[in-house]
């Protein structure tokens, strides 16, 4: 972090019950910081560059941690730490209603949700980093890959990389060397686990990346007893040092999204109105489970359910009054197991829709603590100075918890470890009006038990330092606002590359994923807004650029209404088949996944409301191509060698002067 941030420490896995006491044992000299000692939970808010080293006393032991501060004039614009995240009134568009982003936002950059900072700072953007390791004659062996920004002049070779060995681990410090962008420890000076940290530095820091070098255990019968999708490394040599037996090495990177997420296909369900016409059903997730097979043969492999816990009867479900039961309405938790198993079972994953900022109104412990100082719960909430709860965007019937509160975070961490058992990853609603410290805990928790779990963040704007020790997948809330912009006719179709390459100009690392959506439960319709042709280039859009595409239920079929029970009876034939089309096509293109990379080419067209753009990949690169506007349109491409044979029709778009495209087309390049 750098001076002029400030970031929540608490003690992880808490016990409410204990007493706890932060400190500062080290500071650099120009700092006068204090902690209180008195609290369980402190902002820590840094008055000077340098190295810190605080101690927190919990029962068991003392703990130490140590952060790295850098100069004020590193500080990246649109910082999460530039305020105190997760505190109403502090960040998020207060007084805004509606969905969960401010009125008329349309892109912008990475922040807080309070703004993107003071453009001032970090002005020539954030460079990006990428850490690998390798064992090599028994040495660990760090590389960093740091990228200036696109914005920046600074050239490659002139970027600093810092290097920060995790705290946790054992290691011989005095065996630590680095040397530019590399470090390099003997493995004979580590534990059982090595994690590196790193971080490039040009105008402002970049977010940081994380390697993680473990020993595996050593059967008796010389296997590792672990296997992993991790490279695994041989190497001669003992932690004593005396090459007695062979070690088995796995090296990981735990900012990249599991390897399943990276080519899936999501799915979301609104779970009060997608199967309401089903009516032979004992409950609403048996009801759901008729629709399994539908959606297998569409082609999607992990679905998102809205809330299913019991809440206060909005038909939403995210005013929850019991974050460790079912909702009634819906059926039983056995009811929601049997369900999550019957879509495993048919090779799809589950998401379950986290909300760790606020309760209902309706929650007990809230209508124990209203008006009620004296209430065992009165300090789980934020209070205004009317005595009205803390919230977002004046939404009447939330209220939001005080994560200061020990209380709180044990009552959530103990239903996130709950619900994880059952499902293969969190939706987290809101996550910008969490601490981002909370989420870096349960991200632990949840990787320790299962270290392909999904964890996909609901941030408007998408925040670049998310994807460190936070979650995996991002909303891709800019493409998604230009998106509405090109169906509207308010900007050109190109502006959808600008979309894309903004990830990199704030700040994201080229390991960062993103979900691809045009609609969900909060907004209106895309056909509704923007029209039947640009709908279908916008269905293009989603699968052949960057990222995980999202449908949202009914999206497939021509639905028009937002949250409405589904109008199976009316459903487009030539929509559905466009979808099931694009979904066969991206699973068949390694280009079109995660591995493939984007770059922009030159063309020509008839129309602004066409775009073009290349995706490559080692096993053959493709032309891609939307038009948004009605009818048909030519682009030409130049001296681009294109197979003209779309993949996506099956029919050849060639054209005089180029490729003629209704809506989206795809075409190798020879």
């Amino acid at each position: 972090m750098s001076v002029g941030e400030s970031v929540q420490l608490a003690p992880r896995d808490p016990n409410p019950d204990a007493d706890y006491s932060w400190r500062v044992r080290s500071a650099p000299v120009a700092s006068s910081l204090e902690l209180d000692e008195d609290t369980a939970v402190v902002q820590f808010t840094p008055d000077a560059a340098g190295r810190y080293v605080v101690e927190l006393d919990a029962p068991d032991v003392t703990y130490t941690l140590t952060v790295r501060v850098f100069p004020g004039s590193y500080l990246p614009a649109g910082s999460v730490r530039s305020g105190a995240s997760g505190m109403s009134g502090m960040s998020g568009y207060s007084g805004q209603s509606g969905s969960a982003r401010p009125t008329g936002f349309s892109g912008g950059a990475s922040g807080s949700g309070s703004g993107t900072g003071d453009a001032q700072r970090g002005r020539g953007g954030r460079p990006r980093i990428r850490l690998d390791a390798t064992v090599e004659d028994g040495v660990v062996v760090v590389r960093a890959d740091p990228h200036p920004n696109p914005e920046s002049d600074t050239d490659r070779d002139d970027l600093v990389v810092e290097f920060v060995v995790d705290d946790r681990d054992e290691v011989d410090d005095a065996a630590v060397e680095t040397d530019g962008w590399e470090l390099r420890v003997p493995l004979s000076a580590i534990g059982d686990r090595l994690r590196v940290h790193a971080v490039a530095l040009d105008e402002t820091y970049s977010v940081p990346d994380t390697v993680t070098v473990e020993r595996e255990a050593i059967a008796d019968g010389g296997v590792a007893e672990a296997e992993t999708d991790a490279v695994q490394a041989d190497v001669t040599g003992h932690a004593d040092g005396s090459g007695a037996q062979e070690a088995s090495v796995s090296v990981s990177r735990p900012n990249d999204p599991p390897q399943w997420a990276q080519a899936v296909t999501l799915y979301e369900i609104y779970v009060r109105g997608y199967a309401s016409d089903v009516e032979d059903a004992d409950n609403t997730f048996e009801a759901l489970e008729t629709r399994l097979d539908y959606l297998e043969s569409l082609g999607v492999d992990c679905l998102w359910l809205t809330p299913v816990l019991e809440n206060d009867h909005a038909p939403h479900g995210y005013n929850i009054v019991d974050f460790y039961d079912v909702a009634e309405d819906l059926g039983t938790r056995e009811d929601y197991e049997r369900f999550v198993e019957a879509a495993h079972d048919r090779g799809m994953k589950v998401l379950f829709d986290l909300v760790l900022n606020h309760s209902a109104r309706a929650h007990p412990f809230f209508e124990d603590a209203y008006k009620n100082p004296d209430s065992e719960y009165y300090d789980w909430y934020e209070w205004r100075e009317d005595g009205e709860p803390g919230t977002y965007f004046d939404w009447e019937y939330i209220a939001n918890f005080d994560h200061r509160n020990l209380d709180v975070r044990r009552y959530l961490l103990d239903a996130v470890d709950m619900w994880a058992e059952v499902v293969d990853g969190f939706r987290c609603d809101m996550a910008w009006a969490v601490p981002d410290t909370f989420w870096q805990e349960i991200r632990d928790r949840v990787k320790a038990k299962d270290p392909e779990f999904l964890l996909l963040d609901e941030t408007i704007p998408y925040i670049a330092d998310f994807h460190e020790g936070m979650f995996d997948m991002h909303f891709d809330t800019t493409l998604y606002f230009t998106l509405r912009q090109v169906g509207r006719g308010d900007e050109p179709a190109e502006r959808i590359l600008d979309a894309i390459e903004q990830r990199t100009q704030v700040g994201f690392p080229d390991h960062a994923s993103f979900m691809l959506y045009l609609e969900n439960h909060d907004e209106t319709r895309y056909v509704v807004e923007c029209g039947e042709d640009e709908a279908l280039a916008a269905a293009g859009a989603l699968f052949t650029l960057p990222g995980v595409p999202m449908i949202y239920g009914g999206q497939e079929i021509g639905q028009r209404g937002r949250r409405d029970a589904l109008a199976w009876d009316h459903a487009s034939d030539d929509v559905h088949e466009h979808y099931e089309r694009l979904i066969e096509v991206r699973d068949e293109t390694p280009a079109l996944r995660y591995d493939g990379t984007f770059r922009r080419i030159d063309y020509e067209a008839d129309s602004d409301r066409a775009v073009a753009f290349v995706r490559d990949h080692d096993d053959g690169s493709y032309l891609c191509v939307l038009n948004f506007a009605p009818g048909a349109t030519t682009v030409d491409v130049g001296d681009l060698d294109v197979d003209a044979t779309d993949v996506v029709s099956g029919e050849s778009v060639a054209a005089e002067g180029g490729v003629r495209v209704d809506d989206v087309v795809v075409c190798p390049l020879a």
